[in-house]
């Protein structure tokens, strides 16, 4: 059996605009945090426009891909605007994302069953402009189905199900979907799709599921940036690459 494919790590940098913004100014800077991120062994930095720019500005999507050195994710609605301004920037991906403006954080994956009209141009467009497209999706397999058939070269899996029944010590809900991940991790790489995941994952959770081997990127960012007031954030995402690699190092040979 082949050796399972290097575990990326992405690193959310949105919150540092949440405290930015919490004040206003210019401090703390995202873009700053990005590269202390990637000096500390991040593979790649992610970053959310929302609709309302209650965090990450358009003008940290500019400074964020001109001048950090790892792939810049940007995380999207699939809107006309969000779609322009993906094409205008070039980041090296795109994850299409549901957003709603009263929620807190995302709080399920995309309907890409339902919503493939609408879906299927942005996924073009996005595509032929030579941005690596992912789907922000439930660990659902009519979900995953939808993604192949929309020809999106990736599925992000919303982990937020599982990660909160572990932190509630919900035994029996948090076998059964990681049981769904495990699944759906298995049906994506099938059916072609290069499989991401993230949504609350902390240094155990990160460890166990990088013991997937379908999974090739993981997408963190909420919990990493309430360590790193603790410990740094360097010293943070060291520990989480470190977390990934032992369970990487669990997929058989």
């Amino acid at each position: 059996m082949a050796a399972a494919p290097h575990l990326r790590l992405g690193v959310n940098v949105d919150h540092v605009a949440t405290v930015r913004n919490a004040r206003g100014g210019e401090h703390p800077d995202p873009v700053r945090a990005a590269k202390i991120a990637i000096a500390a062994g991040a593979d790649g930095i992610t970053a959310h426009l929302r609709e309302d720019r209650r965090h990450i500005r358009d003008t940290d999507m500019i400074r964020l891909k001109a001048e950090i050195g790892k792939p810049l994710n940007f995380e999207m609605a699939a809107t006309p605007e969000m779609r322009a301004i993906a094409l205008r920037t070039r980041p090296h991906a795109s994850c299409l994302v549901p957003e709603r403006r009263q929620e807190l954080t995302t709080e399920g994956g995309l309907d890409a069953a339902r919503q493939h009209d609408l879906l299927h141009p942005i996924v073009a467009e996005l595509g032929a402009a030579g941005i690596r497209v992912s789907l922000f999706i439930d660990p659902d397999p009519r979900q995953i189905e939808a993604a192949a058939r929309l020809r999106a070269p990736a599925v992000e899996l919303h982990t937020g199900a599982w990660c909160g029944a572990l932190a509630a010590a919900r035994a029996a809900p948090a076998q059964a979907q990681w049981d769904r991940i495990r699944a759906a991790a298995e049906l994506a790489a099938r059916l072609g799709l290069e499989v991401h995941a993230g949504h609350g994952l902390d240094f155990a959770s990160a460890e166990k599921i990088a013991a997937l081997p379908q999974i090739v990127e993981l997408n963190i960012g909420h919990f990493l940036i309430g360590e790193a007031i603790a410990i740094g954030l360097a010293e943070t995402v060291k520990r989480m690459r470190s977390a990934m690699d032992r369970g990487r190092a669990r997929v058989p040979a």
